[in-house]
């Protein structure tokens, strides 16, 4: 089959990667894509945000499945017009990715079907007041997110009141978040681990892949502002089998039946970002997509072929597959970020990457915010620049850990930083039953 990846990330790049290795796909394209990209999959004549193109060109080049990265085009309803045209296409309607497109949509629809979360009040634009006097009375600390979409940075976690009152200025500020930010919800702050589980389903079925967990915070020991991520492992070690079990049947399954429910069947990837609380493991966001740094680790401990089961989730004909799904070992990804971010930050710097006969073995370079510079040369391009990937299929955690930071060395970019504790949490930490 052709395959069509749409996206321009880090974790675009490890789908096209991935689904390279699938005797089933015989050519990959990608829109927009990136340097990294074009290796594997070379770039689609039809921008991403121009679905009667896209349709047009998926015809023309006999694409059989297209599959979407970002949640940007879920949002504006890609699958609904691709499946009017007749074609098969990996990931949610406009309405079930209303799951992660409205913060308030989703804080509502868990307390309809009793999935644990957070306690919380959403605000709508004009309860400005309302919301302040609402911050003065709550128990510290208190999480401000923004509604809709804002790249994984509208979350703001506050401990003060001032602090608070600062947050839901910046959010509902329209030079900040725009529209996303005219709600604003609420949160209690949950205390325990995070964690990070990717559901792959039609439906109704679903498969489960290797628990990840994300570090979101930009400084080393979870300092510093939000951003998109600045790196992941997995599997991770504080989501045991016997967790993962309870999770999918007190998060997954009930998520999947009351979309089901309300008329907006979910197909596609659901992530499902956790907090595992002392009372147990709690919704903190939902997301309609493979989630970024997270695919980078998740997907090279996936043992199966990725095209046959994003195929099947989008036919709504996924079947449990007979083998263990996710191999042994771990994974963990090292994002290479330009300086400044998550703030402003300068594009245009070049990038020294090692040769092929370089690159240690078992390593992946996902290229995220990488462009085409003067004579050919790679520059920045973005905040996230790179994501340094080390996979072992044996030996501790700490083992894969060396072998990712032994690759970061040998990559120089101007301004270039990371943190240097990815991981760290884990390393002693054996995955248990």
């Amino acid at each position: 089959m052709n395959v069509l990846v749409i996206g321009s990330g880090g974790r675009e790049h490890a789908l096209v990667w991935k689904l390279a290795q699938s005797p089933r796909v015989e050519r990959i394209y990608c829109t927009p894509g990136n340097p990294g990209i074009a290796g594997l999959a070379p770039p689609f004549p039809a921008e991403s945000g121009d679905f009667s193109g896209l349709i047009r060109e998926a015809r023309r080049h006999e694409i059989a499945l297209t599959v979407v990265g970002p949640e940007g085009p879920l949002a504006a309803g890609i699958v609904d017009a691709f499946r009017e045209a007749g074609l098969l296409i990996f990931g949610p309607t406009r309405r079930a990715a209303e799951l992660e497109w409205s913060k308030a949509f989703a804080k509502d629809f868990m307390m309809r079907h009793a999935i644990p979360g957070a306690s919380s009040r959403t605000f709508h634009p004009g309860g400005g007041d309302e919301a302040r006097s609402y911050v003065a009375s709550c128990p510290l600390p208190l999480v401000i997110k923004a509604d809709g979409l804002a790249a994984g940075k509208g979350v703001i976690v506050c401990q003060s009141r001032d602090e608070a009152l600062r947050a839901l200025a910046e959010i509902s500020d329209p030079s900040s978040f725009g529209s996303a930010g005219s709600t604003v919800v609420v949160e209690e702050f949950m205390e325990g681990e995070e964690a990070s589980v990717f559901a792959v389903t039609d439906g109704a079925r679903f498969v489960t892949l290797a628990p990840a967990q994300d570090h979101k915070r930009a400084l080393d020991g979870d300092r510093g502002k939000n951003t998109g991520g600045m790196g992941a492992y997995a599997p991770a070690p504080c989501v045991t089998p016997s967790l993962l079990r309870g999770i999918e049947e007190s998060i997954i399954a009930p998520t999947l039946r009351g979309m089901a429910e309300e008329g907006r069947p979910y197909t596609g990837c659901l992530y499902v970002g956790l907090m595992l609380t002392a009372q147990g493991p709690k919704v903190v966001e939902y997301n309609c997509r493979f989630g970024d740094p997270e695919t980078q680790v998740v997907l090279p401990l996936y043992e199966g072929d990725l095209a046959e089961l994003l195929a099947a989730s989008a036919s709504g004909d996924l079947r449990a597959p007979a083998t263990p799904v996710v191999a042994a070992g771990s994974a963990v990804c090292v994002v290479l970020a330009s300086g400044g971010y998550p703030g402003a930050y300068e594009t245009g710097k070049t990038i020294t990457l090692p040769g092929a006969d370089e690159t240690p073995r078992g390593v992946m370079l996902f290229h995220a915010g990488t462009g085409s510079g003067p004579g050919g040369s790679l520059v920045t391009a973005g905040g996230r620049v790179i994501g340094v990937t080390a996979v072992r299929r044996e030996g501790a955690m700490a083992e894969t850990i060396t072998a990712a930071y032994d690759a970061v060395g040998r990559i120089w970019f101007e301004g270039m930083h990371f943190r240097r504790d990815i991981g760290a949490r884990a390393a002693a930490k054996p995955y248990s039953t």
